[in-house]
């Protein structure tokens, strides 16, 4: 992820996003067609709309919008100022899961080209969680988002294209679920058995 958004440039290697070399894009356009949910929410002190556009990029609707697919539109209609409402330093009133789900609607407005979920729904309950990954399913394949997730929670990426298994800093497998999960050798079917235990 730090490769990916340049925050350290490679020393050797390149990275392709279709087929161009992210080197050489200019920093704030390749910036602009990322996304990330991160593990912690990160939340500034500031108003509800500011949290998901802070450069006032986007109209109430679409902000809306993007609540609504994540369940908190409802709550945030709630206060009662609504989008204007202030978040305290850290989000401090609001819960860990409702902080969670304004980063994920943050992510889904920004409409990126790339989606980094670095276990973005660990704060939320499993319903919601398959809510959200329902959510980002939908919005990847209705805009051609391509989404990469790091997850331990390994039913939310058992429909993804490939699966990257990482151990001790080397690639251990690298398939299809479908071609890991009939290998009953893998490192990925074996992690399947053993959360199902």
């Amino acid at each position: 992820m730090v490769a990916l958004f340049r925050i350290v440039e490679l020393s050797q290697g390149v990275i392709l996003i279709d087929d161009m070399d992210i080197s050489q894009v200019p920093l704030q356009l390749l910036r602009s067609k990322l996304a990330i949910i991160p593990q912690d929410p990160v939340l500034l002190t500031g108003s509800i709309r500011f949290q998901l556009d802070p450069f006032e990029t986007y109209s109430d609707l679409e902000v809306w919008s993007a609540l609504e697919k994540v369940n908190m539109k409802d709550a945030v209609k709630a206060f009662p100022n609504g989008l204007s409402e202030t978040i305290r330093e850290n989000g401090e009133n609001l819960s860990q899961g409702q902080r969670q789900l304004i980063c994920i609607a943050r992510a889904l407005l920004r409409q990126a080209q790339v989606l980094v979920v670095d276990e973005g729904t660990s704060a939320v309950d499993p319903t919601t969680d398959e809510l959200i990954q329902n959510v980002l399913r939908s919005e990847a394949m209705s805009r051609g988002t391509t989404v990469l997730a790091i997850a331990h929670r390994l039913q939310t990426i058992i429909d993804f294209d490939r699966i990257l298994v990482l151990g001790a800093g080397t690639i251990l497998e690298y398939d299809t679920p479908a071609k890991l999960m009939s290998d009953p050798e893998s490192k990925f079917s074996q992690m399947l058995i053993e959360s199902s235990l």
